[in-house]
């Protein structure tokens, strides 16, 4: 389902894309990145409808890049390596964010297991697809991809239910990252 939303957004961004003919698709990633942080700050200071949005920016972004790369023939590995670690830096940025400004905690459960938990199963999952990808084998499988993540976390922001929403993303991780160990298991053999 995720990759038949993913072929619409494509859809929908590529006329958008043609008029980004000059930018470098690299300079789109780090402003993608440059906005993760700005959300990280309002997710910082409890201003979760603020910090939401600049998420839902970055997202916007993050999926302009890779579409620019490739509607401007413009894709590279270093390009795809760069678009990698930035997500990694948001990722973490917009969690920690929601730790320190105590967003992360559910009943008794401390906000910063929950939001470690959270980091940890989102390193996790690119790293299971990079090492798979690395090993010979293709792992772009699961439930909880990076875009069904950040769109938890800006459904969380904008129903001030952030807490919830980061525990959904470390749990949706690690059920990820069983899946693409399972996955990689069966193509390996």
């Amino acid at each position: 389902m995720l990759e038949r939303i993913k072929g619409y957004v494509r859809v929908a961004l590529r006329p958008l894309a043609k008029k980004f003919i000059a930018t470098n698709p690299n300079i789109l990633t780090v402003l993608g990145l440059l906005i993760s942080f700005i959300s990280a700050f309002f997710f910082a200071r409890d201003e979760v409808m603020i910090a939401g949005s600049f998420l839902l920016l970055s997202g916007f972004f993050d999926a302009l890049d890779g579409e620019v790369a490739r509607e401007n023939k413009q894709v590279t590995r270093f390009g795809g390596f760069l678009d990698s670690v930035c997500d990694r830096f948001a990722d973490a940025a917009v969690i920690v964010g929601a730790m320190y400004g105590g967003l992360t905690t559910i009943l008794s459960i401390p906000g910063w297991l929950i939001g470690i938990m959270a980091i940890v199963g989102s390193f996790m999952v690119s790293y299971t697809r990079a090492r798979a990808e690395a090993a010979g084998a293709s792992a772009s499988v699961g439930i909880g991809e990076r875009a069904v993540r950040v769109m938890i976390i800006v459904i969380g922001a904008f129903t001030n239910m952030v807490n919830w929403a980061i525990l959904i993303v470390a749990v949706l991780s690690f059920i990820t990252v069983f899946q693409r160990i399972g996955h990689v298991r069966k193509v390996l053999k």
